[in-house]
């Protein structure tokens, strides 16, 4: 979805499933880290804003956005985990790298969620710049991490 007209933050609440008892997972890319950290505060509080406890959120650190699939199998694959949240960013520089990894993390996020029954977000920024990014996680355009805890919520819902 375009964000050049949304804010990343602005989503409807209404009939969100209770959730104070559900357990997620948030797989967070170190690559990026000032992005990725501000989209994990994002996501962390928006979780616990619509009632998820504290104790219910697990935080795992991967070294870049291709490791977010890995890394999210290994959550999804446990019993007691609801939801998987992987937040990462790739922005495209001078070289065609973020296409290779944005497909295959893309591609990785969804084997999983399928092979394990489960929702796993995809919250993943793919900007152009970094001024995209900053824009995108808690900017003008709201922060992609809000967006991802909600959809989160919201699939367990289905």
């Amino acid at each position: 979805m375009s964000s050049a007209n949304k804010n990343l933050s602005s989503f409807s609440t209404e009939n969100l499933p209770d959730v104070s008892f559900k357990r997620f997972a948030i797989v967070v890319a170190e690559w990026n880290s000032e992005i990725t950290e501000a989209l994990f505060e994002g996501a962390y509080t928006t979780l616990i804003d619509n009632g998820v406890k504290e104790e219910n959120i697990i935080r795992a650190n991967v070294p870049g956005s291709f490791e977010l699939s890995y890394g999210s199998q290994v959550y999804a694959q446990k019993h007691d985990i609801d939801a998987v949240i992987a937040l990462g960013c790739v922005i495209q520089g001078e070289t065609k790298h973020n296409d290779y990894i944005n497909h295959a993390v893309a591609a990785g996020l969804t084997q999983v969620a399928l092979k394990y029954n489960k929702p796993v977000i995809f919250g993943v920024l793919t900007p152009n710049d970094h001024q995209q990014a900053v824009d995108r996680a808690g900017g003008i355009h709201g922060n992609k991490g809000d967006e991802a805890a909600i959809t989160a919520i919201k699939m367990l819902a289905v």
